[in-house]
């Protein structure tokens, strides 16, 4: 066991930084294949109103679902592999997208829709060019939400066959009663988390030029903008998202 801090057992066949990125990969690639398919999901919630209540039962009942659970039946189907751990992940994520972009979308005021309409927008180009910029902070603060919870549950995978990425420590520090292992888990998990979570934040301000960026901004907009200001001239996400539409 002697190596370094970072040194990790034989058997996990991998390195530290190794098992970061397979932590990575499991946990951000069914946030994105969740992303993608609650979108239209969302799309046709906001349309068909009936369905929404349904659709939310549905994915609420799947999250309610333990993840070993969920694992014990998919292992027939796709074996002790990434994709085992990945789907039950994706599914989960269901649970926060689809409200999140269901309420995004419904957000944006009739006028911006029929003004979108009247310069030629056809549905498609409307919900892409219009209503996902305006609801794009509540979309990416769902996001948030799912890909820290997806961070954190990866490490479940480490129950069928070490495919827990820096869980996978956490079963080995047990083992070789060893807790540098464990705190290398727990604590590399955290920072993992914490530094998703601000690349995120950062590509919301990138996103949502519009939106303040703190108290103070909020403070001075309630106070009353002296003309010629930053905060006057900032424009309204609907003109911005409109703008765009129409380039």
């Amino acid at each position: 066991m002697s190596g370094g801090f970072f040194h990790i057992p034989s058997d996990l066949q991998n390195t530290y930084f190794g098992l970061v990125g397979l932590h990575l990969r499991e946990a951000l690639i069914p946030v994105a294949a969740g992303l993608l398919i609650a979108l239209p999901i969302a799309q046709l919630c906001v349309r068909l109103r009936w369905l929404y209540p349904p659709v939310l039962g549905v994915t609420t009942v799947l999250y309610a679902i333990p993840s070993l659970a969920f694992f014990v039946v998919l292992i027939d189907y796709t074996g002790q592999t990434e994709t085992t751990v990945m789907i039950p992940l994706a599914v989960y994520s269901l649970v926060v997208f689809i409200p999140a972009i269901v309420d995004g979308v419904r957000s944006v005021p009739q006028e911006t829709l029929d003004a979108a309409t009247a310069m030629g927008l056809g549905p498609v180009r409307r919900y892409l060019q219009v209503q996902l910029p305006i609801a794009a902070p509540a979309i990416i603060a769902g996001l948030r939400v799912a890909t820290v919870s997806s961070i954190s549950l990866v490490s479940v995978g480490m129950l069928i066959g070490n495919q827990g990425g820096l869980g996978n420590l956490l079963h080995d520090g047990q083992i070789y009663h060893q807790n540098r292992l464990i705190w290398l888990s727990v604590v590399g998990t955290a920072v993992l988390a914490v530094l998703v979570d601000a690349l995120l934040v950062l590509l919301r301000i990138a996103l949502t030029p519009w939106m303040p960026r703190g108290s103070g901004s909020r403070r001075t907009k309630a106070a009353g903008a002296r003309p010629g200001t930053d905060t006057e001239a900032r424009p309204e996400p609907a003109v911005t998202a409109l703008e765009d539409a129409v380039r």
